[in-house]
């Protein structure tokens, strides 16, 4: 058929993720992003094979330009946070690469999405646009109304990527609020020369605290000049959600004053931090209906345990466009977004909960089945939208 008219709502990964997928599949895409323009903030990403394979497959630019600042960690190690033991360690590196097809990637979000926003028509995005309602007209094409007054009618599919606080989830299936978890995290970055000390510096190192929620995980950025912290706790009293909030410094040293001194060690080497509560939302049992439908956060967000949000979200827009490149009519949309559906709630819920457990590879395991996925070559189920 020819293209279909489609909107995403959220100038994100998962959103410029699906933006490029479609738009490279013939698709008329237009972007609507609630920001004044893309800025420099977020948190920095670790992109496991996986991810980084299905961004690929997006084309060069964008695997070349996610590779210009990245760093790849040699391995993945557990650690205990009072002995120091080391309790699992995947080789990654070039061994990951042979493995699964792609290397594991350690990134700030802002190079990932400057890489997917370069590769996308920037005439396609449309900046300062706040969803005010969601209308689905007879024929099932959708319009969207922006609170400056503006709307885009006659979309043929309308795609959710507007994260935790989902606008366009809130239409679909009502308004619901996500929920605080009780953890805060900590973020800071500092030259590699500092704690160059450390065993390990260049792996991607988790160490497990005394409870569920606490552990510092660690990993190289910037082709190894620097070194990403990121420390997670049990506060109550600490309910702000933010990517620029300044935390203090001897708070977060106090929080782990007793882990082992590799482990502090990182922690003396911050000058500052950032600091942010951390909310989740349970699984849905659907992510569409008739011509709407849901990626990355505004479907499954999670807790950051098993390093897979951007990683989803990559995976849900290529998997999306695959299946849209299977329908003949606009009577066929919904049918392709119900096969969208089966194809992905199943492994993103498992991840979804598993990240909330926080136990995936503490003593080993098998990482095949996160790592191992491969969202260009997956089998497209045209049953499962009836089954």
């Amino acid at each position: 058929m020819s293209a279909l008219k489609i909107g995403i709502v959220g100038g994100g990964i998962g959103g410029l993720a699906a933006a490029n997928a479609l738009h490279q599949a013939g698709h008329d895409v237009v972007v609507f992003e609630q920001s004044q323009q893309y800025l420099r903030v977020g948190a920095d990403i670790n992109l496991t094979p996986n991810a980084v394979r299905a961004l690929d497959g997006l084309g060069e630019s964008i695997a070349r330009a996610a590779r210009a600042s990245a760093a790849r960690p040699t391995h993945r190690i557990s650690r205990t946070w009072d002995s120091g033991e080391e309790t699992s360690r995947l080789v990654m590196g070039d061994e990951a690469e042979r493995k699964y097809g792609a290397p594991q990637l350690t990134i700030h979000r802002a190079d990932l999405l400057a890489a997917l926003a370069e590769a996308f028509p920037a005439n396609r995005v449309q900046f300062a646009k706040r969803v005010k309602s969601i209308d689905t007209q007879a024929s099932g094409q959708v319009d969207v109304s922006f609170t400056d007054g503006s709307s885009a009618n006659g979309l043929d599919v309308l795609i959710g990527a507007d994260g935790i606080h989902s606008v366009v989830r809130n239409a679909l299936f009502g308004a619901e609020s996500p929920r605080f978890t009780g953890v805060v995290a900590f973020r800071a970055v500092v030259p590699t020369e500092r704690v160059k000390d450390v065993p390990n510096i260049a792996a991607f190192t988790k160490w497990w605290g005394p409870t569920a929620e606490s552990q510092i995980v660690t990993f190289p950025l910037n082709q190894g000049r620097d070194t990403f912290i990121f420390a997670t706790t049990a506060q109550d009293s600490w309910h702000e959600e933010s990517w620029t909030t300044a935390g203090s410094v001897e708070e977060l040293r106090g929080f782990y004053a007793a882990f082992h001194p590799d482990a502090r060690a990182l922690l003396e080497a911050c000058d500052s931090v950032l600091k942010t509560a951390l909310y989740e939302r349970d699984p849905l049992t659907h992510w569409s209906r008739g011509a709407i439908t849901l990626v990355g956060d505004a479907c499954h967000p999670m807790m950051p345990f098993m390093a897979q949000g951007a990683g989803m979200a990559i995976e849900d827009g290529v998997v999306l466009a695959r299946c849209l490149s299977q329908v003949s009519s606009r009577a066929d949309v919904p049918a392709a977004l119900a096969s969208y559906e089966a194809l992905r709630l199943e492994r993103a819920s498992q991840i979804q909960i598993g990240s909330r457990g926080n136990n995936w590879l503490r003593a080993g395991g098998n990482a095949d089945w996160v790592y191992g996925y491969d969202a260009w070559k997956v089998e497209l189920n045209t049953d499962a939208a009836t089954a």
